[in-house]
């Protein structure tokens, strides 16, 4: 056998959580062919990787990048930290179903208006399949986006009618390819549908796909909220994905002990899941509970107000001369970053057997969270290596099969041979973020080659167009 690409002699963290070892892998038609001692094996290509790691491609498994993947396929925020596959539509907010000029936030999150402006999520996955993107795409459809595309009035519960026609576009989005669906109740669009409406609508997943959440409460109400969430998992009878779990305000720190001891609880008895990401600091559109929770909020963007991008909240309020309510009204539409977390809560999370890592970034806001460069480099290179709040095989389990596992991807997040040759070498001595609060737009250092479906897409620190994502299906 001559493989295309043999890698020898690096570091194998697999994705299993099992202790690294040293062995050469080789790749094969876009698959991993073999693992073990490649030495004497004939390879068109051989690349040295003494020093190195090599691991499975991470998996972003919560991204706002629906739009994004459409208009920048190369991916560059993604590929650059080792990501080869990202879940999109979350938080209740997906790109598709939906035309609509204007629409409201937090839709407005994931680009401009004029990419929404396909009406079946099927027309957007063929859109995506056009646009062949850098990495692979794991779809959500939103519940928001299906409120805003089926009722006029959203500061109530969906009727009957309205209840039927999202429950169709459901069911056409799971068909064509849709993992399950996502809610965001803590939002606008979304804040007056019941649970009832939530489980309704949500009947095409029964059995076999994804309930994510943004839960209605992140704060002093995260407890029913949580539960809400788990009774719908339960009359669904679907995994469930917390999503982002978080305990924000200052009341709220040290409250992960009993969020996780919640979790715990739920998951003896169904499918339960979560996502962080390692820092203490969120991002969302600008809203006035979230400026009065957080010790300090950073303007990302404002459409009345452009300069405001990357300012201090408070230093804005000094120089309007007026109070938090007046300035964010001269602000909106807008979005911000709000420091509402603890740091002891954040790493807790992160260790939880059960969390996987995502990256939460909103890739069109002019001044992002570094999270949307950062996340997984500063894992590995803060919480593992600085800090050792996780072994390096812990952190890239959860980057990698374990986020395969809870979405069911078969034959990736994991190097057996047989499997994907989704996978990222990086040098686990320097690896690390470098784009800040101050300055977001950074690439990270140590990632050395990334491989999607076998083909590089970064090497030699930049972005290689190859566009060898796939739209990946349930199970597929």
């Amino acid at each position: 056998m001559e493989f295309d690409l043999v890698i020898s002699g690096a570091r194998l963290i697999d994705g299993s959580g099992a202790p690294a070892r040293t062995a050469d892998v080789g790749l094969l038609g876009g698959r991993i062919a073999a693992v073990g001692d490649l030495s004497q094996a004939s390879a068109e290509e051989r690349l040295t990787a003494v020093g190195r790691a090599l691991a499975p491609g991470f998996i972003d498994s919560h991204t706002h990048d629906d739009g994004y993947l459409l208009v920048h396929p190369d991916m560059t925020p993604k590929v650059s930290q080792g990501v080869t596959t990202v879940v999109t539509g979350n938080c209740g907010i997906s790109l598709a179903p939906l035309v609509h000029s204007q629409p409201p936030q937090p839709l407005d999150l994931l680009g401009p208006s004029d990419l929404f402006r396909f009406a079946s999520f099927a027309a957007w996955l063929d859109a995506l399949r056009v646009a062949a993107p850098n990495t692979n795409v794991v779809p959500l459809i939103g519940h928001s986006t299906l409120r805003v595309g089926h009722m006029v009035r959203l500061n109530r519960a969906a009727d009957e009618a309205e209840i039927a026609a999202m429950r169709a576009q459901v069911a056409e989005a799971m068909r064509a390819g849709a993992f399950g669906l996502s809610t965001g109740t803590f939002y606008p669009p979304a804040e007056h549908a019941s649970e009832a409406e939530i489980v309704a609508v949500s009947q095409p997943l029964r059995g076999h796909g994804i309930y994510a959440t943004h839960l209605r409460d992140e704060t002093d109400a995260i407890v029913p909220a949580m539960q809400e969430a788990f009774r719908v998992g339960r009359a669904l009878g679907c995994r469930v994905v917390l999503s982002h779990h978080k305990v924000g305000g200052k009341a709220n720190h040290g409250r992960s002990v009993e969020t996780l001891a919640l979790i715990d609880e739920a998951a003896a008895s169904q499918p339960v899941c979560l996502d962080c990401h390692p820092y203490p600091a969120t991002s969302t559109m600008l809203r006035l509970d979230r400026i009065r929770q957080s010790s300090r909020t950073l303007v990302t963007w404002s459409k009345s107000y452009p300069a405001a991008a990357g300012r201090d909240f408070g230093s804005l309020m000094v120089e309007f001369g007026c109070d938090d309510a007046e300035t964010l009204r001269r602000l909106r539409p807008a979005g911000g970053i709000y420091f509402l977390m603890d740091e002891g809560d954040v790493r807790r999370i992160a260790r939880h057997r059960l969390c996987m890592f995502g990256s939460d970034g909103l890739p069109f806001d002019p001044h992002p969270h570094p999270r949307q460069w950062g996340t997984f480099p500063r894992v590995l290179g803060r919480l593992v290596r600085e800090e050792g709040c996780l072994s390096l095989e812990a952190a890239v389990h959860k980057m990698t099969g374990l986020a395969a596992a809870q979405y069911g991807l078969a034959e990736r997040g994991l190097i057996v041979p047989g499997h994907h040759a989704d996978l990222v070498l990086f040098d686990p001595t320097t690896v690390a973020d470098r784009a800040t609060f101050e300055q977001p737009v950074q690439t990270s250092l140590g990632i050395e080659l990334v491989l999607v479906n076998g083909r590089p897409v970064w090497r030699d620190g930049r972005a290689v167009a190859s566009r060898s994502g796939q739209v990946l299906r349930p199970g597929g």
